[in-house]
């Protein structure tokens, strides 16, 4: 499971018959520490299963386990939406404390 903010919105008017009527979400992976863009990870298109909207954290899952998703046994996708976030508690290690709230400024 990946967190991430969905950053926009895919139109595809053509696509594979078993994606009609799906909602594709563009989502940029965050880093879990300071929920900022992690740079590394850029960016991944999603079904969404769940109806997250823009600048929403989501959690998505991908590969095989993004079919388990719901009603999305057999079809062509590689990554979904299945939450939306509410709130993050990360406990960090003492090594890391300050990390987060370094990153969550301007």
């Amino acid at each position: 499971m990946i967190l991430g903010r969905v950053a926009g919105t895919i139109v595809a008017t053509r696509k594979d018959e078993k994606l009609r009527g799906r909602k594709l979400l563009i989502v940029q992976v965050l880093d879990p520490e300071t929920l900022e863009p992690d740079e590394s990870k850029g960016y991944q298109v999603c079904v969404d299963t769940v109806g997250a909207g823009a600048g929403e954290i989501v959690i998505t899952v991908g590969g095989s386990s993004s079919r388990f998703a719901a009603d999305l046994k057999d079809h062509p996708v590689d990554t979904a939406i299945v939450g939306i976030v509410d709130t993050v508690d990360l406990k960090l290690s003492p090594d890391k404390v300050g990390t987060a709230s370094e990153g969550g400024g301007s």
